[in-house]
């Protein structure tokens, strides 16, 4: 998959990209089930809500084939490498549960603040690319992104150590206040497998789910090989060391994957 001019366009105006269909609902069911079998785990790279339900996985495609799958998955590293003109590593993965009614807050931050302070990365050429595993509608706590903020840089910002159980270097009222009067605020929605793509200093937060429907995405933080961190101070399994250019598997492959698993509990 590639981009086309006008979607290239857009994302450079903007800061961010909606694609909605990319994945189809057999290859998506998949990854929630998986999903819900990582959460129950009491491993490191599982963080919970104060409440304890799942907030975040870090790292999924070093354990789980699914998920090794999708990292790879040329619908998702192809139009990245075309932003970039580069190949691309792994810099970070995790799958956001956001889950009913305890889903917590993401405060307003950007993403590259927080690789070039914790990790040393050196210029912004790394994103987020996101993969909806639920519908994620204007109730459930949707990402909202601040368009056009990418273009501002690296803004200042405070480590929040206090508000979730994630520490997060978060920007204060009065910066999101005079960026939002810029650029606005959208919050895309869409059905599972739907793919949302957004620079690495696009401003976004996400509000508390109160709702009886979580809101689970996978985050692929994908950086230009060129771009790897240089003073890492964040577990490798937050924060990546392999910067080996990521080979993409056959556009089927993850489709395979759920057919063989339905295969195999059949029998």
């Amino acid at each position: 998959m590639e981009l086309n001019r006008e979607q290239l366009r857009q994302f450079d105006e903007a800061g961010w990209l909606f694609l909605p269909g990319c994945f189809a609902e057999a290859e998506v069911a998949v990854l929630r089930d998986e999903a819900e079998a990582i959460y129950a785990t009491d491993r490191k790279e599982v963080w919970r809500e104060k409440t304890g339900a799942p907030r975040t996985a870090f790292a999924a495609h070093t354990y789980n084939e699914a998920f090794r799958l999708l990292g790879s998955h040329p619908r998702l590293i192809r139009p990245v490498e075309q932003v970039f003109g580069e190949r691309l590593y792994m810099h970070q993965y995790k799958i956001n549960a956001k889950a009913a009614f305890e889903g917590d807050v993401w405060q307003w931050h950007q993403d590259y603040g927080t690789w070039a302070r914790d990790d040393g990365m050196p210029e912004p050429r790394a994103m987020n690319i996101a993969v909806f595993m639920d519908e994620v509608m204007p109730i459930n706590g949707p990402l909202m992104l601040v368009p056009k903020s990418h273009r501002h840089g690296v803004l200042s910002a405070g480590h929040d150590l206090e508000t979730t159980s994630y520490p997060l270097w978060t920007l204060d009222n009065e910066t999101v206040t005079r960026l939002v009067e810029e650029g606005g605020i959208v919050a895309p929605t869409g059905k599972p497998g739907s793919v949302l793509i957004f620079h690495g200093n696009l401003v976004h937060a996400s509000a508390p789910n109160i709702t009886p429907y979580p809101r689970r995405i996978v985050y692929l933080t994908l950086c230009a090989v060129s771009n790897y961190v240089r003073k890492p101070t964040r577990p490798e399994w937050i924060a990546h060391r392999d910067f080996t250019p990521i080979e993409p598997v056959a556009d089927s492959a993850l489709l395979d994957y759920a057919r063989s698993q339905h295969r195999a509990a059949a029998e």
